[in-house]
């Protein structure tokens, strides 16, 4: 499924710590702030959690027209009817997310290089989240990726790139002239001690990233 650019401009990843009451609050104010996309991502959680928090935030997404996307399981995706899934380079193919979600839907897929970078546009992705744009505590095992390359991803495909990886309000002005569609955060917003007026901040600097790369 195509998605414009403007759609992509602040994405929101959770980073669940706290309890579900509190972590429903947090999401609910990062969409009050101006989140435009948002995933829900659950590395620990077993399966019914996993299920039960995507339909809540499902029907919390759809209260703020935002689209909601699934962090790599492409089976809660389906059950919870989620916008789209997210998938990793080991994750399950794009062929696959599409012949089980449907065409109607989002796949993002994340990528590190021009060559996964075109892979992905060519086997359908409807957008690219690259990194890590910054050392993050959220991925430690993920590696700062080259700005040169960054800016020769987005000059490579025509779906949307979004930066992500420790991305914050004060250090995201360097990603300004790179090309890039959005940026996605995740401790920036469900760290924050007010996360919708950490989001409202964010999705400021978002807008001057894509304006500074003639997008949408």
């Amino acid at each position: 499924m195509k998605i414009k650019s403007s759609v992509m401009r602040l994405y929101a990843v959770t980073d669940r710590k706290e309890d579900e009451q509190t972590f429903m609050l947090k999401c609910e104010a990062a969409l009050k702030g101006g989140a435009t996309i948002f995933e829900l991502r659950e590395k620990d959680a077993d399966f019914d959690l996993f299920l039960s928090l995507a339909i809540k935030l499902k029907k919390l997404c759809s209260k703020y027209s935002v689209p909601f996307i699934v962090n790599d399981n492409i089976e809660i995706a389906k059950l919870s009817d989620a916008d789209g899934v997210h998938l990793g380079q080991d994750d399950a193919s794009v062929s696959d997310a599409v012949k089980i979600l449907g065409k109607d839907k989002i796949i993002g897929v994340s990528a590190h290089n021009v060559a996964e970078a075109l892979a992905a546009e060519s086997q359908g992705a409807s957008y690219l989240g690259c990194g890590a744009a910054f050392i993050t505590d959220t991925k430690t095992d993920a590696k700062p990726i080259d700005f040169a390359v960054l800016k020769d991803i987005c000059s490579a495909v025509k779906i949307p790139v979004i930066a992500i990886g420790g991305i914050t309000e004060e250090n995201s002005h360097k990603l300004c002239g790179l090309g890039l569609d959005g940026i996605a955060v995740v401790s920036a917003v469900f760290s924050a001690d007010d996360p919708e007026t950490a989001t409202k901040a964010l999705l400021i600097k978002a807008q001057q990233i894509a304006q500074s790369s003639n997008k949408d």
